[in-house]
């Protein structure tokens, strides 16, 4: 029987198989696994640019309140999305690459 090197046994009837209770069947996602997708919108804003950085896990919180500090701006989360005010985009990508994420711009 081949096996796929990126499964994990959760049972067996073969006694030979031997499972050990190291084995975690969670995997905990590490910054590095996230991408970060960032865009500047405008929509519905009055004209005044912000940067979302959207599709991101973990302490949404923490992390805008550091791409506040870095940028020098005000922010927010809303709606699982970091809202950073003004056009921040190079720098929030090079803040989130140093943490380990990979990034994609939206947009233009």
């Amino acid at each position: 029987m081949a096996q796929n090197k990126n499964s994990k046994l959760v049972y067996s009837t073969d006694q030979s198989v031997n499972i050990s209770e190291n084995d975690s069947f969670t995997e905990n996602k590490s910054a590095g696994s996230d991408t970060a997708y960032i865009e500047r919108d405008r929509k519905q804003r009055k004209g005044k640019v912000v940067t979302v950085v959207s599709r991101l896990n973990g302490d949404l919180k923490t992390l805008q309140k550091e791409l506040q500090k870095q940028c020098g701006a005000g922010g927010s989360v809303k709606n699982g999305n970091i809202e950073i005010q003004g056009d921040h985009r190079d720098k929030i990508a090079s803040i989130l690459k140093e943490k380990g994420y990979k990034i994609k711009f939206i947009g233009g």
